[in-house]
């Protein structure tokens, strides 16, 4: 039996990322990167959740290089 592949944070946000462009769809994504539509929406529900926390003052926000890293 084999293990679910799990996903690194930068992975997902990328995904994520790519989902909220609307250059492709869920579906498209999903086959282009080997995954199931609903955990793309699901990255895309939680990065749209925790956007939120970017413009809270009291929530420390990801230093400028980690977001760059991300979008490369």
């Amino acid at each position: 039996m084999s293990k679910r592949k799990q996903h690194v944070p930068e992975f997902k946000a990328k995904v994520a990322l790519e989902a909220l462009q609307g250059e492709e769809t869920a579906a498209e994504l999903a086959i282009r990167l080997g995954l199931h539509p609903t955990m793309i929406h699901q990255w895309k529900r939680a990065l749209l959740e925790s956007a939120l926390g970017v413009f809270q003052p009291d929530v420390i926000p990801f230093p400028s290089f980690t977001l760059y890293m991300i979008l490369i």
